[in-house]
């Protein structure tokens, strides 16, 4: 083996631990936020929290809000990732997060400050919905074009495998502090998590560094084609891309945060259901989604990202109903199923998910692109879903309706999927396509 094959190799896998090290400790944050929203923030920021669902409809708001920033943080940190490269802009989105995390763990309370809390709270929740904005774009960009072109949909995932390990981590914290602090969770065991957020921003640290710049990156550096301005190049060029690639995250994006924070309430608030074993599930279900993930990504190399996409897609809308139906018998072990289900799922369409988008766009806009696209489904996807759950359950009294914008979710992904066809992202990958087509050919004669 040559030296310069050990020195691919070493790239690829620090690349590989980057992204996913990276991933899991934005994600761990911003998950954290969402546990929190629906367990204590109504009670502690929003006054009447306790007694109806108005204060948890406030804390999923300022949720929201970190949502509406991504796209924000998406444009602002694609624009030096375009420019300057990934692996600088990724070190400042790992600043950024764990900065908006900590603080929250330090915030005073309503009964404090006042109504200088939920401010507080918002402009924090910002400045953790803009880091993650940028976090994603960098990520899947150094994993994936460190990686082989005919493993692009495995490379892609792995920094998707920041998801549910960071929902492990942030869950299986929270359900810790619980069991350790008992009823002061409410008054001090919930900060806990939030500041050891700071010990997992050195780990991260320490990785990344280590990160070799993306080899596609360096190319067009070295061709001088690097864009002055990223976000304007990439909407003049592929506007219709940066739609669609919000679009189709409909069915998975909306249902998950359905699926993982306002499952919480509405076992608490609706069933009469303990929390615990609800964490318990997720956590299980996360646990499940570190081979799943992968291993879907895998598959779309093989049949193609838009058959195991769509895949997902359909079953995610056949589940709907069942979901609910299996969490309305407040039977323990049918809760669990209800939940593992749900993740799977979403798991189908998350792991080829990144390759899919990336591969939309051409590498001088892709940071700006990809990100753009996938971070303003937070806004019509994400963000307003476990709002739109909630709203729907106060004003209906069940489930049917949350049931029925599960499926119109699903409905408008699928359609997006059949208009969305990623493209030749370089040369390289145009001339393995020809070279394959010519072994074909060969065989064949």
């Amino acid at each position: 083996m040559s030296v310069q094959q050990v020195t691919r190799e070493q790239a690829v896998r620090r690349a590989v631990y980057a992204s996913v090290v990276g991933t899991t400790i934005e994600w761990y944050d911003f998950f954290l936020y969402g546990t929190a929203a629906a367990l204590v923030f109504p009670q502690l920021f929003f006054p009447g929290g306790e007694s109806s669902l108005n204060g948890v409809i406030a804390a999923f708001g300022t949720q929201f809000v970190g949502f509406v920033a991504r796209p924000i943080g998406a444009a602002i940190f694609g624009h030096y990732g375009d420019r300057i490269g990934r692996k600088t802009t990724l070190m400042a989105t790992l600043f950024l997060m764990a900065f908006g995390t900590v603080l929250i763990g330090l915030l005073p309370t309503y009964q404090n400050i006042g109504v200088w809390a939920p401010i507080l709270l918002v402009v924090l929740r910002i400045i953790q919905g803009i880091g993650v904005g940028g976090e994603w774009g960098g990520s899947v960009l150094i994993a994936m074009e460190w990686g082989k072109q005919h493993r692009r949909g495995l490379s892609a995932s792995w920094p998707q495998m920041g998801v549910p390990l960071g929902l492990i981590l942030s869950t299986g914290l929270v359900r810790l502090t619980t069991g350790a602090t008992g009823a002061d969770f409410v008054t001090y065991g919930w900060r806990i998590p939030f500041i050891a957020s700071i010990v997992l921003v050195g780990v991260g640290l320490f990785v990344r560094l280590r990160v070799i710049e993306s080899p596609e990156f360096e190319a067009v550096r070295k061709a001088e084609k690097v864009v002055r301005v990223p976000l304007v190049e990439a909407i003049r060029r592929q506007p219709k891309e940066i739609l669609l690639s919000a679009l189709v995250r409909m069915s998975e994006q909306a249902p998950f945060y359905i699926f993982i924070t306002f499952v919480i309430t509405y076992a608490t608030k609706q069933l009469k259901v303990n929390s615990d074993g609800i964490l318990v599930d997720t956590l299980i279900a996360a646990a499940l989604g570190l081979i799943s993930i992968p291993v879907f990504g895998m598959l779309s190399d093989r049949f193609g990202r838009r058959l195991v996409y769509g895949i997902g897609v359909v079953l995610t809308a056949l589940y709907a109903f069942p979901y609910f139906g299996l969490m309305n018998t407040r039977n323990a072990l049918l809760i669990g199923i209800a939940v593992v289900v749900s993740l799977i799922f979403h798991d189908i369409q998350y792991g080829p998910q990144a390759a899919l988008i990336a591969e939309s766009f051409d590498p001088d806009i892709r940071y700006t692109g990809a990100g753009m696209g996938y971070q303003l489904a937070s806004v019509i996807a994400g963000g307003p879903a476990p709002l739109i759950a909630a709203w729907l359950l106060q004003n209906t009294g069940g489930s049917t309706a949350i049931s029925v914008y599960l499926i119109f979710c699903a409905v408008v992904s699928m359609i997006s999927l059949l208009l969305l066809h990623p493209r030749a992202t370089s040369d390289a990958a145009q001339t393995q396509q020809r070279q394959h087509r010519s072994r074909r050919a060969m065989r064949h004669a």
